[in-house]
């Protein structure tokens, strides 16, 4: 038996107005207009093929993710939300998160975006360094940047993230440091913080950058995460960083091995049922197939002996405690089946162990790949 977890709702918007050579997520380069009007039918259709998968349950949060969502004027996001909220009931305070790209186009649209009804911002600065920006290929420059920051508070955002990367092609300690303050001056009560990876099928893949070295990379993660300690910000998942009360309620909920519907071209869900099953799913990540009405691409069950490694995979991307009734109530497993890894990554100093929770430490976060090895299906 399984207790169904908070609910969230995750919603795909897949254009940009150009590729970024770094990224590896489902967007596409916009050709001409845009079908805005026909991809919200779509997205309702492909909610109302989801809806026994609510549950009885209300929505914790959402998020509107890309590609570009702040492609989409003010209007069409109220009409969605709206739509949305007749078909599932929403949770008193409801998240409701935004991305959002610092150009200046698409930031005069913040005020609107507030009074449909979105609660929160995720801006994709990347750099305050101009450079930096070009070689990303961002098509906004860093005072733009500052400019979009000041525009969603005048828009009377509360909560907003500002999603910042280092180890960037030829990046100096100096440099990343600098891009991490001025961050900080802008006084954002969430920072996404995260070193480049070079992901496969990307142009930086077919044409690699010089990046930092390993060395390197440590110092500007040290020197950073005093930097922003300091500055009053907790490290609260491996990558964010939130002032007191301001953690991304939505991402919380992906952590914690909560519920997700996914709607729109290649967005993942994850769905419990009471009798023990557990579902993730993808959508049809082309936008020609989506809009021809085929939504579900592919999904399987998530079996009994792989759920201990789904979890925790999870779960320890937080530096939270566990709770143990989480493990039993989100997985219908007993602790008796992960005896054996807890103990192993006890003795490892990967994790403590107390009557009623877990904790990795600081060594399980150096180790994280290790330690969730522990948890693999033999």
């Amino acid at each position: 038996m399984i207790v169904l977890p908070p609910l969230s709702l995750y919603i795909h918007i897949p254009w940009c107005v150009q590729k970024c050579p770094y990224c590896d997520f489902n967007s596409h380069a916009q050709k001409g207009a845009i079908p805005e009007r026909e991809y919200l039918q779509h997205l309702l259709a492909d909610l109302d093929q989801q809806l026994d998968y609510v549950q009885g349950r209300e929505l914790h949060s959402i998020f509107i993710g890309g590609g570009t969502p702040s492609l989409f004027s003010s209007e069409s996001i109220a009409y969605l939300l709206q739509q949305i909220s007749q078909r599932i009931a929403f949770r008193d305070g409801i998240e409701i998160t935004l991305e959002a790209n610092p150009g200046t186009a698409e930031a005069e649209r913040f005020v609107g975006y507030h009074q449909a009804g979105v609660t929160r911002l995720s801006m994709g600065i990347q750099s305050f360094d101009d450079q930096k920006l070009q070689q990303l290929g961002r098509i906004h420059n860093s005072a733009e940047a500052k400019y979009a920051v000041n525009l969603a508070k005048t828009a009377q955002f509360s909560r907003f993230n500002l999603d910042l990367m280092h180890g960037l092609p030829n990046q100096t300690i100096e440099q990343a440091l600098s891009d991490l303050q001025q961050a900080i001056e802008l006084s954002p009560p969430h920072l996404s913080w995260y070193q480049l990876t070079i992901e496969p099928n990307t142009l930086f893949a077919s044409k690699p950058p010089r990046l930092p070295d390993d060395d390197m990379l440590w110092e500007i993660f040290a020197q950073g995460h005093q930097l922003l300690t300091q500055a009053g910000y907790q490290q609260y998942e491996t990558s964010a960083y939130a002032k007191q009360g301001y953690q991304c309620e939505h991402n919380l909920n992906y952590w914690r091995f909560g519920d997700y519907l996914a709607i729109g071209c290649g967005a993942h869900g994850k769905v419990s049922f009471p009798e023990g099953k557990i579902v993730r799913y993808s959508q049809t990540k082309h936008p020609k197939g989506y809009l021809q009405g085929n939504y579900r691409y592919q999904q399987h069950e998530v079996g009994e002996l792989d759920r201990p490694f789904e979890f925790f995979m999870n779960r320890f991307r937080l530096l939270e405690a566990v709770p143990k009734e989480d493990f039993l109530h989100f997985t219908g497993l007993s602790i008796a089946s992960i005896e054996k890894p807890i103990d192993e990554a006890v003795k490892q100093d990967y994790i403590v162990e107390r009557k009623n929770s877990w904790q990795i430490t600081e060594h399980g976060k150096l180790f994280l790949n290790d330690l969730l090895t522990l948890f693999l299906a033999e």
